[in-house]
């Protein structure tokens, strides 16, 4: 009787494996959503179906994930940047010999995009400290969890939601290309699905590139440095080199900066006035002297858009330039 249960229930699962899907009718009206995306840049509606209807990856959820994206931890990932910034400014030498490692890599990657090395290396070095830092989520489970859990009720849930719905999208385009299972599509990520070594999220992976590689993986230092190159170039119109002779005394500036966010709620570094009608107290407007600074700052933003995690790139990245010139 058992030996008769497990034929049945393996025929199941070898009949589910085969099923023709022809169309995107879901009872969970996002993922109806999700897939009608995926199909009209070129998923098939087989390969759709199989994704969102995974108990691998649509009936697990990630309950740490979904706790640190609650508003209330908000004024906590401020205040861990902050301290993260103050910890990583005692691994200057370990950038700089990074920047030696790879300065075929990062020699490409200037003459290419246009982007300061210190930055990138900066950027790399927060992110998961040049690659140290393994992240433990999967992304597409991160996504998923607030999709389904997101009522999309208020304007941040509704902001939620579509972050949520795209980034999924994203990841099933990923793993089609790519030609692998719903089950063997697992990108390790960091809580808020942010994957490899720059941390892109999935819907950034159109400004990959892969480094001698026709196909980027995040994983792969060389291809982290030029993949982040290329989205300051693109996504944020970087394409001209800093000069670090124009820039102020950043270590100055930083320490101004957090006297500055504690006395102001709504404090912006480089931002009076945000979407909407939001209203920001600038900390770099109507300061001439540090103009230079602020038109890069609000490149960096565009990787990350708080204010803490950009004075802290940009110190890393000055302290670098400061320590060794010629790389």
């Amino acid at each position: 009787m058992k030996k008769a249960l497990l034929f049945l229930l393996l025929a199941s699962m070898l009949n589910a494996d085969h099923t023709n899907y022809t169309n995107c009718e879901f009872q969970n009206k996002d993922y109806e959503d999700i897939c009608k995306k995926v199909v009209k840049s070129g998923v098939s509606y087989s390969y759709a179906n199989k994704f969102l209807l995974s108990y691998f990856k649509t009936k697990k959820y990630d309950e740490i994930s979904w706790k640190y994206l609650q508003p209330r931890h908000i004024k906590t990932h401020k205040n861990n940047e902050k301290k993260a910034n103050k910890v990583l400014v005692n691994h200057v030498e370990k950038i700089v010999q990074h920047l030696k490692k790879y300065k075929e890599v990062y020699d490409f990657s200037e003459k290419t995009y246009g982007v300061n090395r210190e930055i990138i290396a900066a950027i790399l070095m927060k992110e998961t400290k040049l690659g140290d830092i393994k992240p433990t989520h999967d992304a597409f489970i991160v996504f998923n969890t607030i999709v389904v859990r997101t009522k999309g009720k208020t304007k941040r849930e509704k902001w939620l939601l579509k972050m949520g719905k795209t980034n999924m999208a994203s990841i099933i385009k990923h793993c089609y290309k790519k030609g692998v299972t719903p089950r063997q599509c697992n990108l390790p990520s960091s809580y808020a699905g942010a994957v490899g070594i720059p941390q892109f999220m999935p819907n950034s992976f159109i400004y990959t590139k892969g480094y001698k590689t026709k196909v980027a993986d995040l994983s792969k230092m060389e291809d982290a440095i030029v993949s982040a190159s290329r989205f300051l170039h693109k996504k944020a119109n970087y394409s001209t080199l800093i000069d670090w002779d124009k820039m102020p005394d950043i270590k100055k500036v930083e320490s101004a900066w957090y006297k500055y966010e504690a006395k102001h709620e709504n404090a912006s570094l480089v931002y009076a006035k945000g979407r909407g009608s939001k209203r920001y107290s600038c900390f770099t407007c109507e300061k001439d002297e540090l103009s230079y600074f602020k038109e890069y700052v609000k490149k960096i933003m565009r990787y990350n858009n708080s204010s803490n995690y950009a004075i802290g790139v940009m110190r890393l990245a000055y302290d670098s330039h400061k320590q060794s010139g010629i790389y």
